[in-house]
């Protein structure tokens, strides 16, 4: 079984050489301390940010320089500031080539639920529409299971959706899946973790064929 780095970790195999990249609030910021050294990669930040690199040591913190979820970040040479405005133009205008996002619920069919709990104060759903509304590569990092230990991967998401059919993959604490046409596909499953470990902790549709293989961090 993962922990939140572990899962940042196996999503950073996904980054490519030359990618521009958005990391969402959660553990999707924790991507950018997994990054291969021999490949280019520029990671977004919607509030402005282009260039951002991994989280700074402890002491050594730019209260100035922050990421979307008010974090302090490094930034790279070459990192560049700019205004909301340009930023989801950016955004907007599908320049972005990886979208990485946490969320609450995602639906078999590829909707995501990641902004909104009913009856519980939030100060806006950001920018996570205009993310999931213009990125054709959408990938989610989430734990399998809420705390009550009841699936996060469902046949149909019950909180307010952020986007329907969006979602092409997800990384969990217990697998790597794939969102096809016909439902969740699991594609590795993270070590020590069976096949009937994830059936179980999957509400919706999970398509398994053949021997799953174990995922290499």
């Amino acid at each position: 079984m993962l922990d939140k780095n572990g899962i940042a970790k196996r999503i950073a195999k996904e980054v490519k050489d030359g990618y521009y990249v958005n990391l969402g609030i959660g553990i999707p910021t924790l991507v950018a301390n997994f990054v291969r050294d021999d490949i280019n990669v520029e990671f977004q930040s919607e509030n402005g940010v282009l260039g951002m690199g991994p989280f700074p040591f402890e002491g050594e913190e730019d209260a100035d320089i922050i990421n979307a979820g008010k974090q302090t970040i490094t930034t790279l040479n070459g990192a560049s500031f700019f205004d909301s405005a340009t930023s989801f133009a950016m955004i907007r205008g599908k320049h972005v080539d990886l979208t990485i996002l946490g969320a609450m619920e995602v639906s078999e069919t590829g909707d995501i639920a990641n902004w909104k709990i009913p009856g519980k104060m939030v100060k806006g759903m950001g920018g996570a529409m205009d993310l999931v509304a213009s990125a054709e590569n959408i990938i989610v990092a989430m734990m399998h299971t809420n705390r009550a230990g009841e699936s996060k991967l469902l046949k149909k998401c019950s909180l307010p959706l952020t986007g329907v059919g969006c979602v092409t993959k997800i990384v969990t604490n217990l697998a790597v899946i794939e969102v096809t046409p016909k439902g969740f596909k699991l594609l590795e499953r993270a070590p020590g973790v069976s096949v009937d470990d994830i059936k179980k902790a999957t509400e919706g549709v999970l398509i398994v064929d053949g021997d799953v293989p174990e995922m290499i961090l």
